[in-house]
């Protein structure tokens, strides 16, 4: 396939996807006929050209595929008689509402966040649906084979279609809601993407770069929505240090001894346009201030460089609206830099009980030891991290500080 062809059906598949769904109420339908109509745009678009609004074309094929393929359907009497509405059309579909379209990817992104399916699979059923990536590409994602993903996304339409999201538009109250949602899902794929929960991979930049790309999408679906603009900041921060984040050996580089000439500054500029595009707006919601926390990274040329007082301001900010025992000790890692490893570690035992089993509390307190002086009590926090599943890069970086401390001793 051609890379523009490619690009135009990645560009329009979430919309069109999310209009299908909508029109045929489900999901394997609308990606049925979806495809159908990008493999007559293979045969026809490269004879006749870019048809004057590709999404109208694509969409009207699209309807018209599926609508084929439930008269042809080997339960197309049941079908029939519950679709009667949707087989009197005929013609070229009318050209798209943009206010409903925009619900309708939203209530297509919503369907993927549905409450009843576990939060990997709800990942994993975006990438499928509106990122269009194929099994085998989110299998390996997520570090499984592809006939287990098979199953699970199988699975999980079959959860998602027992108990379906209902396909009015949403009044504003709700619309805010699945909002939130969706922006959770994005953020929630950005971050396993960034830092594994287990296995031996340590970046999977699929996943990384399909939750930009989804944050994008919802920035131009919404642009009101400082939120919005305050996540694909944050999401473009991060994304922005990948190359500097793994060695030649594939070991973890700390934030304070990464090669910052190798950060992506196109990625920093454009975060730090949206981010003051967020600020302008006057709000203040999580994301923009822990957009404003990635940006204070993101400017410093060398780590001594870095504002650790704005950082640990706004940490205090952001614990004042979501108190967490995690925000907290992110709160107290600033504090470590300003007031001292001391203070920190004596305000971390109020976490020790909530973050137990949180092996980054584990290797920041191993960290603060051994910068005060106890190589002991550092080594066996940092053996108690190794017990809660690292990744393999991780497992590496704890292993050298244990070595650390061993020498220390």
């Amino acid at each position: 396939m051609s890379a523009w062809l490619e690009a135009s059906f990645a560009t329009h598949r979430p919309r069109a996807i999310a209009a299908l769904t909508r029109v045929f109420r489900d999901i394997d339908l609308a990606e049925e006929a979806f495809s159908e109509a990008c493999l007559k745009a293979l045969e026809d678009w490269p004879k006749r050209g870019l048809p004057r609004d590709p999404f109208a074309w694509l969409l009207t094929v699209g309807r018209n595929a599926g609508l084929d393929r439930l008269r042809k359907a080997a339960r197309r009497a049941a079908i029939l008689d519950a679709n009667k509405d949707i087989l009197d059309m005929t013609g070229d579909a009318p050209p798209p509402d943009p206010d409903a379209l925009r619900d309708d990817v939203l209530r297509l992104l919503f369907i993927c966040c549905h409450p009843a399916l576990t939060r990997q699979d709800q990942l994993a059923l975006a990438l499928k649906v509106v990122a269009g990536l194929t099994v085998g590409e989110i299998a390996r994602a997520f570090l499984v084979k592809p006939k287990t993903m098979e199953q699970r996304l199988t699975r999980a339409k079959k959860t998602v279609a027992a108990t379906p999201v209902p396909f009015e538009t949403p009044a504003p109250a709700e619309r805010a809601r699945r909002l939130g949602e969706v922006g959770l899902m994005v953020y929630l794929m950005f971050n396993e993407g960034w830092s594994g929960s287990e296995g031996t991979v340590q970046i999977r930049p699929a996943l990384c770069d399909e939750a930009i790309r989804l944050a994008r999408l919802l920035l131009e679906l919404f642009p009101g929505v400082s939120e919005q603009a305050a996540l694909l900041a944050l999401l473009l921060f991060q994304h922005a240090r990948a190359p500097a984040r793994i060695d030649e050996e594939g070991g973890l580089v700390a934030l304070e001894d990464q090669d910052r000439t190798l950060w992506n500054r196109a990625m920093i500029h454009e975060g730090l346009s949206l981010l003051q595009k967020a600020e302008r707006s006057g709000a203040n919601g999580p994301y923009r201030v822990q957009a404003a926390i990635a940006a204070q990274h993101a400017v410093a040329h060398t780590a001594a460089d870095t504002d650790w007082a704005q950082i640990e301001a706004l940490y205090s900010t952001l614990y004042a609206m979501q108190p967490t025992p995690v925000i907290r000790l992110n709160l107290l890692a600033a504090r470590a830099r300003t007031e001292g490893p001391d203070v920190a570690l004596h305000e971390m035992e109020a976490l020790a009980t909530d973050l137990s089993g949180y092996r980054w509390f584990h290797t920041m307190r191993g960290a603060l030891l051994l910068e005060t002086g106890d190589p002991e009590s550092a080594r066996a926090a940092f053996e108690a991290a190794l017990d809660l599943g690292p990744t393999g890069p991780e497992r590496a970086a704890i292993r050298e500080k244990i070595a650390l401390c061993k020498k220390s001793s």
